[in-house]
């Protein structure tokens, strides 16, 4: 996924897309194969493949993804096992692992962060 000229984009549009709209709010787990856009809400565990918060969108959750770009608001505990772009948009805050990470000018980032090499072995040892 990425963005161009301010919109999101499929960066894998054969994968499988799921999306929850704004004004929608989700509580409990949710399981996504492929790539999951959030507009609305997500509150309580949640785990995917490819996942982007839009700038509408709210995910208050326990995360696990393999890639993830934050242009709206996270909080809650966050484990990536790719990359994590937090967009100029983008408010996250909480607990934070991950492997790579990408931060635009104007994205705040709150908490504590375990990014690297050091995050990898914490994400082996947690699966």
């Amino acid at each position: 996924m990425r963005v161009h000229k301010g919109r999101y984009v499929l960066q894998h549009p054969q994968k499988k897309l799921s999306i929850v709209e704004k004004g929608l709010t989700i509580e409990g787990l949710v399981s996504v194969k492929g790539q999951l856009f959030i507009n609305g809400t997500v509150k309580g565990t949640l785990v995917g493949d490819h996942i982007v918060i839009t700038e509408e969108g709210v995910v208050e959750a326990e995360t696990r993804a393999s890639f993830i770009t934050i242009g709206g608001i996270f909080r809650g505990r966050l484990t990536v096992s790719g990359k994590l772009v937090l967009l100029s948009t983008g408010v996250c805050s909480g607990i934070i692992e991950c492997q790579d990470m990408e931060l635009e000018p104007g994205g705040v980032l709150n908490g504590e962060i375990n990014c690297g090499p050091v995050a990898e072995s914490a994400l082996c040892e947690r699966k």
